[in-house]
């Protein structure tokens, strides 16, 4: 491969829904490429993206694949995204990477969820897109009615610049208005002839063309003067005027596709170098790389693939990892194809390539030249909707499992594994239940390690709602020295802005704590404890009050009505006793706990729960079944709005009540509906799940014993 510049690259993302040909494009334009010779297909699992295992068996798009194609001095650096949200990581990072996109649409099915979606992440990033109408070569295939469905989603975005003459099995022709010549294909290779439009099409190029030009005199105010002034504009002042259109987003290019057939490929190819914009890097600047994507693949071993934000990189070239200030040198530099990597003399500023066998570099890191201090703003990933416990289902497999996921969250920023203490789990955080079981799936064949996928524990929270108090002795002589402690305290909540009055009704009678000392705690989990000394008249010396705080923090560690934490509570210790010889530091340890938890139960203990607000883009018929969803799920509505077509609810719901609940949402709107979970507070919750939860605690407890 010859080296290019930066203004001859052209750097695109393939988007599109499920199923609309974004892989079987991905052959054809390395086939007129010429980086390879042969088209592979789906079917026969023998793609150029799509290569992995666990792709082949499901057929679909799961990871994202960058490949290379060169036409007409320029090289295209193309990344295939996979089209379900469930894997939206791969159309996220091409967003970021790339300067442009081609959004495929199933002629067959016209705008689906994956092209919504997309599409929306396509305006939100502002990248110009082009949209490909492909499949045309099938029996379902309807372009009027695609065309419709492409104005309902896009508005009056969607311009035509190509139309098919025979839409269906027979697909072999299309009109482009940009050149005003029907392509005539011949084979399936590519092989085509421009001719003359035939006269029963005329009229409508003529009438598209005359809808191009005043697009195009849309974007450039001089070219808006000439077309009224002569009503007519040459094809390179078209093409002048719908760039700028275009690179706006303002416009959509609607072309025709088979790529199947290896229809209108190498023209849409052409078509991207004409509008699609260079990189806007410097190449003369010191050199800096962004990891965008790591992998580990048979035969290579680590690979980081790498877009060059700044100056050109060659062989064996130091640079510095601005994430962690190792040092890496990169010996070898790759164009890459999918499945197949060709070692190159050089990459500039704004090209995509990958290297092997870096030490410790991570997606969103940035590799610099030693004196370059420059750090790429790493890409902001979508928030988790899906939310399990995994486990090894034998316990030697722990470890090995744990070294897995490490792996599977490096290399996919959209999945997060996190180990609780507070609930003693490993949790999962994905896009969705396929995301998961992905996950699962390459754990079971590529590890070798049996897992279990279940629904996590809540963190629940316990707190207090009025005073109480408990005295509690801990008594044991075995033998030669005893433990004895006994320590009297009360409780009482805390509720922000109000100050304890430290003064107490305790059997009838008024009790003033007699204040000694006073901490205050702000707790990792959430809310605050406080810390009294009121002991007088030397009952407990101070020497034991570190272990009688101790013991109050192991209970606050594991509350005393499910296990959970306790927060936003304040400790009186007013009194208790000693003896000379056994009062040691764990009887008062022990002591501190249980009069702790004695007086908790008597406190109107109460659990909380963590409460998101979850904000939903449902399409507007299916509103009502997604609102008596919500209902069932304890949720109450917070509000209700509308954007593009689509209403958004936004309810609060109980984290315990969103197991599963991307799965659930799915269902019912078809998979139209998207959606996102952000923590609020803590609530109380409702006596009847309360007692649920007390009567599991006991249950569990019971096991255990």
């Amino acid at each position: 491969m010859k080296n290019y510049s930066t203004a001859n690259l052209r750097n695109v993302v393939l988007l599109g829904g499920t199923r609309s040909g974004k892989t079987t494009l991905t052959e054809a334009i390395l086939f007129e490429g010429k980086i390879i010779d042969r088209r592979g297909t789906v079917e026969a699992k023998t793609t150029a993206s799509d290569s992995t295992e666990v792709e082949q068996l499901y057929q679909r798009s799961i990871y994202s694949t960058p490949i290379y194609a060169e036409v007409k001095d320029c090289k295209l650096n193309i990344i295939d995204a996979p089209g379900a949200d469930d894997f939206i990581e791969g159309a996220i990072t091409g967003l970021n990477v790339c300067d442009s996109a081609v959004m495929l649409v199933n002629a067959g099915q016209g705008v689906e969820v994956g092209t919504e979606i997309h599409g929306r992440y396509a305006e939100q990033y502002k990248k110009p897109v082009i949209i490909a109408v492909n499949q045309l070569d099938t029996e379902k295939a309807n372009w009027d009615n695609t065309l419709d469905s492409l104005h309902q989603a896009f508005g009056g975005k969607p311009v035509v610049i190509q139309f098919p003459v025979n839409a269906g099995v027979g697909f072999d022709s299309f009109v482009d208005i940009l050149k005003m010549k029907m392509f005539h294909y011949k084979d399936e290779n590519g092989s085509f002839e421009e001719v003359a439009i035939p006269a029963e099409f005329q009229s409508k190029a003529e009438e598209l063309r005359a809808e191009l030009m005043e697009k195009a005199a849309e974007g450039d105010d001089a070219l808006m003067e000439k077309f009224f002034e002569a009503g007519e504009l040459t094809e390179e002042e078209i093409h002048q005027g719908f760039k700028v259109g275009f690179e706006k987003g303002e416009v959509y290019p609607v072309v025709c596709l088979s790529s199947k057939k290896d229809i209108g490929t190498k023209r849409l190819m052409e078509f991207i170098t004409e509008v699609a914009p260079a990189p806007q890097a410097d190449v003369k600047a010191p050199l800096s790389l962004f990891v965008y994507k790591t992998n580990l693949e048979q035969h290579l071993g680590d690979v980081t693939y790498f877009k060059v934000m700044s100056g050109k990189i060659g062989e064996s070239a130091d640079v510095i990892n601005m994430g962690n200030d190792s040092k890496e040198r990169i010996t070898a530099i790759y164009a890459v194809a999918g499945k197949k990597k060709e070692k190159v003399s050089e990459l500039v500023a704004g090209d995509l390539g990958c290297t092997v066998k870096l030490k410790s570099v991570k997606i969103n890191q940035t590799l610099n030249a030693a004196g370059n201090d420059n750090v790429v703003a790493p890409i902001a990933f979508p928030p988790s909707k899906y939310r399990c416990a995994i486990k090894a289902v034998e316990e030697k497999d722990e470890e090995k499992l744990g070294e897995a996921l490490n792996r599977a969250a490096a290399e996919d920023p959209t999945m997060v594994v996190e180990y609780s203490k507070e609930l003693k789990q490993t949790i999962l955080n994905g896009q969705g239940e396929q995301h998961i079981n992905i996950l699962k799936w390459n754990i079971n064949n590529n590890y070798k390690i049996e897992v279990e996928l279940f629904a996590p524990k809540i963190p629940y929270r316990e707190t207090i709602t009025k005073v109480a108090n408990a005295t509690y002795r801990h008594k044991k002589q075995s033998g030669g020295a005893g433990q004895f402690g006994e320590v009297t305290l009360l409780i009482e909540p805390i509720v922000e802005g109000v100050d304890t009055l430290a003064k107490f009704k305790i059997d009838g009678k008024e009790q003033v704590m007699n204040i000694k000392g006073k901490e205050e705690f702000t707790l990792p989990w959430g809310g605050r404890w406080e810390f009294y000394n009121c002991v007088v008249g030397g009952a407990i010396d101070a020497n034991f009050m570190p272990a009688i705080k101790k013991g109050l923090v192991q209970k606050l560690e594991e509350g005393p009505l499910t296990g959970s934490y306790a927060r936003d509570i304040r400790v009186f210790v007013y009194d208790g006793k000693m003896h000379p010889v056994d009062s040691k530091e764990i009887a008062f340890i022990i002591a501190g706990r249980n009069a702790f938890k004695e007086a908790f139960k008597n406190a109107g203990p109460k659990i909380m729960e963590p409460i998101y607000m979850v904000e939903i883009m449902v399409p507007g018929d299916c509103v009502g079944d997604v609102m008596s969803d919500l209902q069932n799920r304890r949720g109450i509505m917070e509000g209700m709005s509308s954007e593009k077509g689509f209403q958004i609810l936004k309810a609060r719901v109980p984290l315990a009540e969103l197991y599963k609940y991307s799965t659930t949402l799915s269902s019912l709107t078809s998979g139209r509906a998207t959606f996102t979970q952000t923590f609020i507070d803590y609530q109380q919750v409702p006596m009847d799940v309360q007692e649920k939860l007390l009567k599991a605690y006991e249950a569990e407890a019971q096991d255990e014993d």
